[in-house]
C-alpha cells in the first residue's frame, strides 16, 4: 500500500554550501538521507519551484522546497516471530549472524518470513526506521555478519558509511576450479539485459571492484578470502562467474557439476548436495555511527562450508597420496 505525501520547508541559513540531499536530510529527519536521494533523482523535488534531479547540487540559505512524493507503508509489513542470531546490539545498532534460506527484504515471491519480518518482532520501535533499519543485504542463501540500524540517525550515518565505502566487508567463498594467484576484479555490473533476476558484468553498468587473495587450494577448487570495495547486487558471484571460476554451488551463475578426475565419494556426495553459493559474510568492520568507536565483529564458517571443505582437503589428501604411490 503506498501513501502520498506531500513535504514544505525552506532551507536554513546555516546550511549554506550544503550538498541538496544532505540538506533536506537534516531538515526532514524523519526520512534518510538515502530515501531522499532518490526522490531528488525521481524529479520529486523541487527548490523555488524549479525540479531538481542532482543530489550533490549545492543550497544557498533561504531556498523554498517542496516534495512531492509516494511511499510504501511499513504497515503491510508484518512482524514474524523468527529467530535472530545476534552476534551484537546497543541502543543504535543490531549486528546479526545471517543463516542460508533466509531473505532480507520482502520482495517479489517472498512477501514475508524475512528478516525484516523478524526485526519488527524482536524490536518493534523499529517501524518507526525506513526498511526496519535494513542499510544492506546479503542473497537469500548467502550467510554471515549484518548490521542494523535501529534508530533512523543510525541509519543515516551507516547508509553514508556505506556510501562512502567507509564499511570493511569481508567473506570467504570456494570457486570452482585453480585461481592461481589473488588479485582484484573492477568491472561493472547492470541488469541482465534479458534474465531480470540476473545480474552481469556490463560496460555500461555501476563501477564493482571485489579483492581476493588465496585462501588454500584444493584439486580443482580454490578457497577465497575476499573484500568488497562496492556493493553490487550478486556482486561477488558475478564477478568469479565473469573470471570463469563461478563459486560451488551457485545455482544463477554457476555452471553443469564437474567432478574432479578420481574424487572421493564423499567429496562427490557433498558437491551434488551443496544447492547454494558457497558465499559466508564472515567479518564486518565500521565505525559505530553514534559514538564513531571503530568495532569489528567476525562470524565462523556455517558447517555446510566447514563439511565442503573437508570433503575438499580429504580429496586432496587422497590425491597426493596416490600421487606418492
Amino acid at each position: 500500500m503506498t501513501q502520498k505525501i506531500q513535504l514544505n520547508t525552506t532551507v536554513c541559513e546555516s546550511q549554506l554550501g550544503q550538498r541538496l540531499d544532505r540538506a533536506l536530510a537534516e531538515l526532514f529527519p524523519t526520512y534518510s538521507r538515502s530515501r531522499i536521494k532518490e526522490w531528488i533523482l525521481a524529479h520529486q523535488v523541487t527548490v523555488n519551484g524549479i525540479t531538481k534531479s542532482i543530489p550533490k547540487e549545492k543550497v544557498l540559505g533561504g531556498e523554498h522546497i517542496e516534495i512531492h512524493t509516494y511511499i510504501e507503508e511499513n504497515k503491510r509489513w508484518m512482524p514474524q516471530k523468527i529467530p535472530l542470531n545476534i552476534i551484537y546490539e546497543d541502543t543504535d545498532i543490531l549486528v546479526i549472524n545471517k543463516p542460508s534460506g533466509l531473505v532480507v527484504h520482502p520482495g517479489a515471491g517472498n512477501p514475508d518470513h524475512t528478516i525484516l519480518n523478524a526485526l519488527l518482532d524482536y524490536y518493534p520501535d523499529i517501524t518507526h526506521v525506513p526498511r526496519a533499519g535494513i542499510v544492506h543485504r546479503l542473497d537469500k542463501d548467502t550467510t554471515g555478519l549484518m548490521v542494523i540500524a535501529k534508530t533512523l540517525r543510525a541509519q543515516t550515518s551507516l547508509v553514508d558509511a556505506l556510501q562512502a565505502r567507509l564499511v570493511t566487508r569481508e567473506y570467504e567463498a570456494i570457486a570452482v576450479g585453480h585461481i592461481t594467484a589473488g588479485g582484484s576484479i573492477n568491472e561493472p555490473i547492470a541488469r541482465h539485459k534479458s534474465k531480470r533476476t540476473h545480474m552481469a558484468v556490463h560496460p555500461l553498468g555501476k563501477s564493482a571492484v571485489t579483492h581476493y587473495r588465496i585462501l588454500q587450494h584444493f584439486r580443482a577448487h580454490t578457497r577465497l578470502r575476499l573484500r568488497l570495495e562496492t556493493g553490487r547486487t550478486h556482486q561477488i558471484r558475478v564477478h568469479f562467474s565473469y573470471i570463469h571460476h563461478p563459486l560451488v554451488g551457485d545455482p544463477l551463475y554457476g555452471r553443469r557439476l564437474r567432478q574432479p578426475k578420481g574424487a572421493l565419494e564423499k567429496l562427490i556426495e557433498t558437491l551434488s548436495a551443496f544447492k547454494r553459493q558457497a558465499l559466508h559474510a564472515t567479518m564486518l568492520r565500521l565505525h559505530h555511527p553514534i559514538t564513531q568507536i571503530e568495532m569489528e565483529w567476525h562470524a565462523d564458517l556455517p558447517q555446510d562450508m566447514l563439511d565442503l571443505i573437508s570433503a575438499l582437503n580429504a580429496d586432496q589428501e587422497a590425491f597426493c597420496q596416490k600421487e606418492e604411490q
